[in-house]
Protein backbone atom coordinates (compact mmCIF):
# COMPACT_ATOMS: atom_id res chain seq x y z
CA UNK A 1 0.00 0.00 0.00
CA UNK A 2 1.07 3.53 -0.65
CA UNK A 3 0.28 4.87 2.82
CA UNK A 4 2.10 3.02 5.59
CA UNK A 5 -0.30 4.44 8.21
CA UNK A 6 -3.17 2.37 6.84
CA UNK A 7 -3.84 -1.14 8.12
CA UNK A 8 -4.15 -3.80 5.42
CA UNK A 9 -7.49 -5.57 5.76
CA UNK A 10 -7.36 -7.73 2.66
CA UNK A 11 -4.47 -9.60 1.11
CA UNK A 12 -5.18 -11.24 -2.22
CA UNK A 13 -3.63 -13.60 -4.69
CA UNK A 14 -6.38 -13.27 -7.28
CA UNK A 15 -9.21 -10.79 -7.86
CA UNK A 16 -11.57 -10.12 -10.74
CA UNK A 17 -13.81 -7.30 -11.87
CA UNK A 18 -17.17 -7.86 -13.44
CA UNK A 19 -19.49 -5.48 -15.24
CA UNK A 20 -22.64 -4.56 -13.32
CA UNK A 21 -25.27 -2.04 -14.40
CA UNK A 22 -25.20 1.15 -12.28
CA UNK A 23 -27.97 1.36 -9.69
CA UNK A 24 -27.95 4.65 -7.76
CA UNK A 25 -30.86 3.58 -5.53
CA UNK A 26 -28.87 0.56 -4.32
CA UNK A 27 -25.79 2.67 -3.52
CA UNK A 28 -27.85 5.31 -1.69
CA UNK A 29 -29.40 2.58 0.46
CA UNK A 30 -26.03 0.94 1.20
CA UNK A 31 -24.04 4.03 2.24
CA UNK A 32 -25.70 4.43 5.68
CA UNK A 33 -25.02 0.74 6.37
CA UNK A 34 -21.28 0.74 5.73
CA UNK A 35 -18.29 2.18 7.55
CA UNK A 36 -17.18 4.23 4.56
CA UNK A 37 -13.59 5.09 5.64
CA UNK A 38 -12.92 1.41 6.44
CA UNK A 39 -14.34 0.35 3.06
CA UNK A 40 -12.05 2.76 1.23
CA UNK A 41 -9.07 1.66 3.31
CA UNK A 42 -9.76 -2.01 2.53
CA UNK A 43 -10.31 -1.24 -1.16
CA UNK A 44 -7.00 0.57 -1.42
CA UNK A 45 -5.26 -2.40 0.19
CA UNK A 46 -6.19 -4.41 -2.93
CA UNK A 47 -5.46 -1.63 -5.43
CA UNK A 48 -9.04 -0.41 -5.85
CA UNK A 49 -11.05 2.66 -4.85
CA UNK A 50 -8.43 5.18 -5.93
CA UNK A 51 -11.17 7.44 -7.36
CA UNK A 52 -12.93 7.62 -3.98
CA UNK A 53 -12.22 10.23 -1.30
CA UNK A 54 -11.07 8.93 2.10
CA UNK A 55 -14.08 10.54 3.82
CA UNK A 56 -17.71 10.46 2.68
CA UNK A 57 -18.41 13.71 0.80
CA UNK A 58 -21.14 15.90 2.35
CA UNK A 59 -23.08 15.98 -0.97
CA UNK A 60 -22.66 12.25 -1.73
CA UNK A 61 -26.36 11.65 -2.47
CA UNK A 62 -26.27 14.14 -5.37
CA UNK A 63 -22.78 13.36 -6.65
CA UNK A 64 -23.31 10.96 -9.57
CA UNK A 65 -19.60 10.44 -10.26
CA UNK A 66 -19.02 9.47 -6.61
CA UNK A 67 -22.04 7.14 -6.63
CA UNK A 68 -20.82 5.42 -9.81
CA UNK A 69 -17.32 4.93 -8.42
CA UNK A 70 -18.69 3.54 -5.16
CA UNK A 71 -21.11 1.27 -7.04
CA UNK A 72 -18.23 -0.12 -9.09
CA UNK A 73 -16.27 -0.87 -5.93
CA UNK A 74 -19.21 -2.48 -4.13
CA UNK A 75 -20.54 -4.54 -7.02
CA UNK A 76 -17.72 -5.14 -9.51
CA UNK A 77 -14.64 -6.10 -7.47
CA UNK A 78 -14.42 -9.66 -6.19
CA UNK A 79 -11.52 -11.20 -4.27
CA UNK A 80 -11.25 -14.79 -5.51
CA UNK A 81 -8.32 -15.98 -3.43
CA UNK A 82 -6.68 -14.33 -0.41
CA UNK A 83 -7.45 -13.46 3.18
CA UNK A 84 -9.26 -10.93 5.36
CA UNK A 85 -7.68 -9.65 8.54
CA UNK A 86 -9.67 -8.51 11.57
CA UNK A 87 -8.33 -5.05 12.49
CA UNK A 88 -9.06 -5.63 16.20
CA UNK A 89 -7.73 -9.15 16.77
CA UNK A 90 -5.39 -9.59 13.82
CA UNK A 91 -7.06 -12.94 13.06
CA UNK A 92 -6.92 -13.91 9.41
CA UNK A 93 -9.77 -15.50 7.47
CA UNK A 94 -9.02 -17.32 4.22
CA UNK A 95 -10.90 -16.49 1.01
CA UNK A 96 -11.22 -19.35 -1.47
CA UNK A 97 -13.22 -19.23 -4.69
CA UNK A 98 -14.61 -15.84 -3.62
CA UNK A 99 -15.97 -17.11 -0.27
CA UNK A 100 -14.40 -16.00 3.03
CA UNK A 101 -14.25 -18.66 5.76
CA UNK A 102 -15.39 -16.71 8.84
CA UNK A 103 -15.84 -19.75 11.10
CA UNK A 104 -14.04 -19.78 14.44
CA UNK A 105 -11.53 -22.51 15.21
CA UNK A 106 -12.35 -24.92 18.04
CA UNK A 107 -9.72 -23.33 20.30
CA UNK A 108 -11.38 -19.91 19.84
CA UNK A 109 -14.81 -20.95 21.04
CA UNK A 110 -15.63 -20.62 24.72
CA UNK A 111 -17.41 -23.57 26.25
CA UNK A 112 -20.38 -22.85 28.49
Amino acid sequence: MGNSNLKEFVDFNHKKKKSVEFNDVFVKRMVPKIDYPVLVQAAKSVGEGNDLPTELPPDWENNEEFLKNLHELLMSVEIIDGELECPESGRKFMIREGIPNMLANEDEVEES
